[in-house]
């Protein structure tokens, strides 16, 4: 290590965005509290010039860097590796934002803006920036929103965070900074660059700021709940709305009733949607730009269904807020009845069911007293799929077998042409893992992209590849 490094990185940032010992422990653990490891220091940078400025310093002294934003990644993605030789590089301080272009539909922030407040200036300008991530939108930040291509509920409607990024600002590996923050929807001027960077996770360099599409905001809003006999009946439902209702979906979850289960047992303030319990349910919502009300027309639609819906409510009110709680709080209900092995995994909508209906069997075949907490974005193929014991004397034991469990998982949605991450990216949960599910010429372009950047593989090493 250099031997002046903190003096250095101080006289770049300032003392009181140098952090070591216990004031950086908090930054050096992963939101589950799954991954954890030690960091040479923790350096919070005010603009770009100081990060340039500190990556600079580190490409010359080869020290490697983590990359971090809100740190609420779930691979594992975001934080130090044990051996404790690399520097942690978080941009919360960097939150401003710098333009909101409302004849444009544009945003321009820093990658420490939180995506609150990216929704937040939107919606005063009248405007929608519809990454939908409630649970952790007040501590997930923009620039980690563009490296993992966050996802959420709105996917279907407005796609990921691929799509709702113009322009990027990016601190190369070796200290330069590329300036793409341009504000075009076309430019075919050669290679699209700022697409190398969505979704690296960090590996290619780092991200300080962003152009961000923005949409009309929706003047009507309306939600239905839907209890369904199975996920075969809600693809087709889906499908039939899409047909009846076109771009005014802008969201479509199912719900397995064993998540209603965690729930209603630990989220205060919950209740069950239907006075009989179902063993599915679906949950939708309709926006438009036009005020005319869109209870009718979805009401309509959904009476016209008749293959298996078991009944439903619709409501543009209070009900609708009561059932998006329910699916908001599905992750912290899990973390609060205790470890499980999670799953974020894709498959083309067509397949969703065919998907839960062959790991379910597999998996109950292969273990006794499973339980099983399936939900997600079927609007876009994207299934949660986590995994504990019913009886929690159990789980232990369960837990250490998560490898035979991921392998039945995977395999199943790799026969069916899927994707073993969704939304969540590879981070350290993964990184071996996908070896095994993509092709040696896949992965040999990407070991070649990273390092072409990152010769010396100083950013984010032991992540994605």
């Amino acid at each position: 290590m250099l031997p002046n490094l903190i003096s250095s990185l101080r006289n770049i940032v300032g003392t009181d965005h140098v952090l070591s010992g216990e004031s950086a422990a908090p930054y050096c653990k992963d939101w589950r509290g799954r991954y954890s490891g030690q960091a040479l220091a923790v350096v919070l940078p005010g603009d770009t010039q100081q990060v340039s400025a500190v990556v600079t310093l580190c490409a010359e002294n080869r020290i490697a860097i983590v990359p971090q934003g809100g740190n609420t990644s779930l691979c594992g993605g975001s934080v130090p590796l044990p051996q404790g030789q690399q520097l942690v590089l978080n941009l919360s301080r960097m939150n401003k934002i710098h333009a909101l272009d409302a004849i444009n539909y544009t945003l321009t922030v820093e990658a420490g803006c939180t995506l609150a407040a990216a929704r937040d200036a939107a919606e005063q300008a009248n405007r929608l920036f519809p990454l939908g991530l409630s649970a952790i939108a007040a501590q997930c930040e923009i620039g980690g929103n563009i490296s993992t291509n966050a996802g959420g509920v709105g996917v279907l409607r407005y796609g990921n965070m691929r799509d709702l990024v113009l322009g990027l600002e990016v601190v190369l590996p070796d200290g330069r900074i590329w300036d793409g923050l341009r504000s075009l929807r076309k430019d075919n001027t050669g290679y699209d660059l700022k697409h190398l960077f969505i979704g690296a996770e960090g590996t290619l360099g780092i991200i300080t700021a962003a152009v961000l599409k923005l949409f009309p905001r929706p003047q009507s809003v309306v939600s239905a709940c839907v209890a369904v006999h199975d996920p075969a009946v809600a693809v087709k439902l889906l499908a039939h709305l899409r047909a009846n209702c076109g771009d005014k979906i802008s969201a479509f979850e199912i719900i397995s009733s064993s998540c209603l289960d965690l729930v209603l047992k630990h989220i205060p303030d919950t209740a069950e949607p239907f006075f009989t319990r179902h063993e599915w349910i679906v949950l939708i919502e309709l926006s438009d730009v036009l005020q005319a009300p869109l209870d009718a027309p979805l009401h309509n639609a959904l009476q016209a269904f008749n293959e298996g819906i078991l009944e439903f409510a619709v409501d543009s009110k209070n009900s609708a807020v009561s059932w998006w709680n329910l699916r908001k709080n599905i992750s912290e209900a899990q973390k609060r009845e205790g470890i499980s092995i999670k799953h974020d995994v894709a498959v083309p909508i067509s397949h969703v069911a065919a998907f839960i209906t062959q790991t379910n069997a597999a998996l109950h075949a292969a273990f006794n007293g499973l339980r099983i907490i399936a939900f997600g974005h079927i609007g876009d193929g994207n299934i949660h799929y986590n995994l504990s014991m019913l009886d929690s004397a159990q789980n232990a034991a369960f837990i250490a077998q998560s490898q035979q469990v991921n392998n039945i998982v995977y395999e199943i949605v790799h026969g069916l042409n899927g994707s073993i991450s969704a939304e969540h990216g590879l981070g350290q949960l993964k990184r071996n893992e996908i070896n095994h599910y993509k092709s040696a010429l896949e992965l040999e372009l990407m070991r070649n992209i990273k390092h072409t950047l990152d010769p010396n593989n100083l950013i984010n090493p032991g992540k994605v590849i």
